[in-house]
């Protein structure tokens, strides 16, 4: 099959939408289709070069919002039917609340109204799926109470993409989760895949419902759910 398979940027369930993404591209053509946010997420979780090497060649590109310009022009394949499916996932809730009311200026957004006018099956994963609280995993994270303050910080030595500020914080517009700082930390100041709680807000999960009456559209909660539809 011809698939499109857009990530947006959420963080939560972003590994397992790259691990079930990767599981459809050993016997399918897929054309991976990135949101600007969708892009630095990746990066931050270190998770880009997974996602950049499942393309290469006609219908496995990777299309990018930063180089698609305002017409997003690879999208009118979708229009033509050109594909069998398009995934979302994960989608985050400003993903779901403009393709509910009809907002189309994010590459994701116009890929997926693209796909309704071209009769092609839309499958989402959003985050923001039930009511109540969940738990998610942070990106790389500066801990300060473990910080001894060094007059020389080693892990902003070995960062390949500067994207340490010594004694404050981890620049995540820079960081490429390659994880050097956790191993250079000799005081394990440096942490990845910490889990926090987030509530789940009453609008977005209003949309969701929204999104699960839409024509062409299925959604899920996980992405293994929907990697067992397929």
């Amino acid at each position: 099959m011809r698939i499109g398979w857009a990530f947006t940027g959420a963080g939560h369930l972003l590994e397992e939408s790259v691990e079930a993404m990767e599981k459809l591209a050993k016997d399918n053509d897929i054309t991976v289709f990135l949101s600007h946010a969708g892009e630095e997420v990746l990066k931050m979780y270190g998770l880009y070069d997974r996602v950049k090497a499942i393309t290469g060649g006609r219908y496995r590109e990777l299309a990018k919002d930063s180089e698609q310009k305002f017409s997003f022009p690879i999208t009118g394949r979708l229009s033509l039917g050109k594909y069998d499916l398009l995934v979302v996932s994960p989608a985050t809730a400003n993903t779901v609340a403009k393709i509910v009311y009809g907002i189309s200026d994010t590459l994701v957004t116009n890929a997926v109204a693209q796909a309704g006018k071209g009769k092609v099956k839309t499958l989402i994963v959003p985050v923001d799926i039930k009511e109540g609280d969940i738990e998610t995993i942070l990106p790389s994270k500066l801990e300060l109470d473990k910080c001894n303050d060094c007059e020389t910080c080693e892990v902003a030595l070995i960062c390949p993409n500067q994207a340490i500020v010594p004694k404050q914080e981890i620049d995540l517009l820079k960081c490429i989760g390659c994880g050097a700082c956790q191993d250079g930390c000799p005081y394990e100041a440096v942490s990845a895949g910490k889990v926090i709680t987030l509530h789940m807000r009453p609008i977005d999960i209003e949309n969701t419902r929204k999104l699960e009456s839409m024509e062409g559209i299925e959604i899920f909660e996980t992405p293994q759910e929907l990697l067992d539809s397929i």
